[in-house]
């Protein structure tokens, strides 16, 4: 059986955020957990949100022990991109786009 979670709408780029979501796939939880806790990124401590929320609705929902669990899918999709304007000398005006993304974690017991 399976659970997921998934967040979205998280204000970093998801080219940053599967550098981090990369490494966690495949693993058990707790190794996940552990590798997660030692990563200085952003990305990390908000991947750190969706695995809890994911093992948590294992446990809650489903039944699931926590010690047997692994991640069985870690990805991460492209959010909607805000887009703002900075102006420059001479009336100059350069867009910025502030890129979002979705972070998806899926456990389960069975290899």
């Amino acid at each position: 059986m399976e659970a997921k979670a998934i967040a979205k709408g998280l204000r970093i780029p998801a080219r940053k955020a599967r550098l981090v979501v990369d490494l966690v796939r495949g693993k058990s939880v707790e190794e996940a957990d552990t590798i997660l806790r030692n990563i200085n990124k952003e990305a990390a401590r908000l991947t750190i949100k969706v695995l809890t929320s994911a093992v948590a609705n294992a446990e809650n929902n489903l039944g699931l022990d926590k010690t047997k669990l692994y991640v069985k899918e870690a990805y991460v999709n492209e959010g909607q991109t805000l887009k703002r304007m900075k102006f420059g000398s001479r009336g100059h005006v350069d867009p910025i786009k502030k890129r979002t993304s979705h972070i998806t974690i899926v456990v389960s017991d069975e290899k």
